[in-house]
This record gives structure tokens, C-alpha cells and sequence, in this order.
């Protein structure tokens, strides 16, 4: 699963982008962090940033691709990644297709969670309140009027990223205003709409179905011999009973002979009937 990430500042990106990459296994990939890890490495690349972020510059938009195509060479990739807070513009937009063209990586989707900003402002001013109220620091980053210059920034910005990605038929958009967890349950829902979260599962019962037919086979094979054992194991005593149960049978059907050659119960009934008479005369 490949996704790209936005939204406005304040709009939860990276609650769930961090739920998303414990549900599937996937990368969660954020430019500052690649750009610290390039230059903590040395790489080629970190070593072109690191003096230009020293001098307190902004990284060229090669660079920064530069790094993420180190970054997706990487083996722990395979599952896939989410981009947040990468591309900013329409021009880093177009970089990146480019690149994940010339690897053969197709992006999934580009989640767009929508907020209303006069929401986000309040919510904001009401959190900076309760922390002043409880006598806690508030960071200079974390003011309402901070977050008034971050939000036109985006708009002037990173707004028309929208555009361009549902131009590409790219762009899901979910309401970024609903509770966490039903934000969660609704990019669930709309990547299964796609097919983004099945990606893994099908491949797993494809190759269950590929191995299905060879273990079959291997067992059947396995019960052929055993089964003709069992069979002959149980032919030999089953066909000596019978035997000796027909022999027993017509042993006690055949009379025994007399003397004369007739049966020695006809002999005893025939000399009782003769000693009645004689007793009666």
C-alpha cells in the first residue's frame, strides 16, 4: 500500500499516519527525518543538504527526491509507505510521479482529510486557555496566530495539490472533523474500496492455493499404502470367521448317523412310540 497524506496543519496527518503504518506494516516517511538520516549517513545526497541546511537554506526539490529514492531502494519498503508532508507543491507533485514511475511503483491514493480551518483555530485557542490556566508553557509554534499563517501558507501552497491529484483520479477525501476513531474507520473503508488494503491479503491466499494441491496430493499418496495395509490387515481374520462360522453352521444342521445309516434321533422317537403301545396292549 502506497499513500500520500494531506491536509492542513492541526488535521490529525500524523495520528493516522502512525495508526495506518501499526495496522499494515507499512513506512511511514516524513522528508525531515530522510533528510537528517541522509546526512547523518553521509550519503551523496545527505552531503549536498548538510551544507545547504547548515547555511539555514531550503533543500532544493531534487534533493529531497533524491533522498526518497534512496529511502524506497530500501528493503524494509516492500510493503509500502506513507508520505507525510511530501509533495508540498504542484512542481514536487510532478517529481515524484516521475520518479515512482522510473521504479514501476503505482501510489495507491492520496487521502485528503478535510477540516474547516475556523474550527481548527478555536480548537487551538481553546487548548492554548486551559494550558495557560494551568500555569504550563505554551510554544511559540502552537498559537492561533502561528497557526493563521500556517494555514494560508497551505492554501497557497498545498491546496492545489488537490486539484492535480483528482485530475489523476487519485484523491479520496475524508472528513477530517469526525472523531479519531471514526476517521480511522472511514480511510479503512475507502482503501478497501479500492482494493489498497487487499493487496496483501490476496497474495497470501494465493499461495495457499498454489501449495493446497501439492500437499493434497502428498497426502493422499501418503494414505494410498496405509489404507491398503488396513484393508489387507482386515481381510485375513474377517474371511476365517466367516469360515469357521458357515463350518459351525452346518455341523449342527447334519444329524448323526445310526447304525443303520438313518439318524439317530428318528431311531429314539420311533422305539418311544413302540414302547407306548406296548404299554397301552
Amino acid at each position: 500500500m502506497r499513500l500520500i497524506l494531506l491536509g492542513p496543519p492541526g488535521a490529525g496527518k500524523g495520528t493516522q499516519a502512525q495508526r495506518l503504518v501499526h495496522k499494515h506494516g507499512i513506512v511511514q516517511l516524513s522528508t525531515g527525518e530522510m533528510l537528517r538520516a541522509a546526512v547523518a549517513a553521509q550519503t551523496p545526497v545527505g552531503l549536498q543538504a548538510k551544507d545547504i541546511m547548515a547555511n539555514g537554506g531550503l533543500v532544493p526539490d531534487e534533493i529531497v527526491i533524491g533522498i526518497i529514492s534512496d529511502r524506497l531502494d530500501q528493503p524494509d519498503m516492500k510493503n509500502g509507505f506513507i508520505l507525510d508532508g511530501f509533495p508540498r507543491t504542484v512542481p514536487q507533485a510532478e517529481a515524484l510521479d516521475d520518479l515512482l514511475r522510473k521504479k514501476h511503483i503505482r501510489l495507491d491514493a492520496v487521502v485528503e482529510l478535510r477540516v474547516n480551518e475556523s474550527a481548527l483555530l478555536n480548537r487551538v485557542e481553546t487548548r492554548v486557555a486551559e494550558m495557560r490556566a494551568r500555569g504550563e508553557d505554551v510554544r511559540v509554534d502552537d498559537t492561533p496566530e502561528v497557526l493563521s499563517k500556517r494555514l494560508a501558507s497551505y492554501r497557497s501552497l498545498t491546496e492545489p495539490l488537490i486539484h492535480y491529484y483528482s485530475e489523476r483520479r487519485k484523491l479520496l477525501t475524508v472528513d477530517g472533523m469526525m472523531t479519531i476513531e471514526h476517521v480511522t474507520r472511514e480511510i479503512s473503508r475507502i482503501l478497501a474500496a479500492i482494493g489498497a488494503v487487499e493487496a496483501k491479503a490476496t497474495k497470501k491466499a494465493a499461495a495457499k492455493a498454489a501449495a493446497r494441491p501439492a500437499k493434497t496430493a502428498s497426502r493422499k499418496a501418503a494414505k494410498k499404502p496405509a489404507k491398503a495395509g488396513l484393508k489387507a490387515a482386515k481381510a485375513t481374520p474377517k474371511g476365517s470367521k466367516k469360515a469357521a462360522k458357515k463350518g459351525a453352521k452346518k455341523a449342527l444342521k447334519r444329524p448323526a448317523k445310526g447304525s443303520k445309516g438313518r439318524p439317530a434321533g428318528r431311531g429314539g422317537k420311533a422305539a418311544k412310540k413302540v414302547t407306548k403301545k406296548r404299554a397301552k396292549a
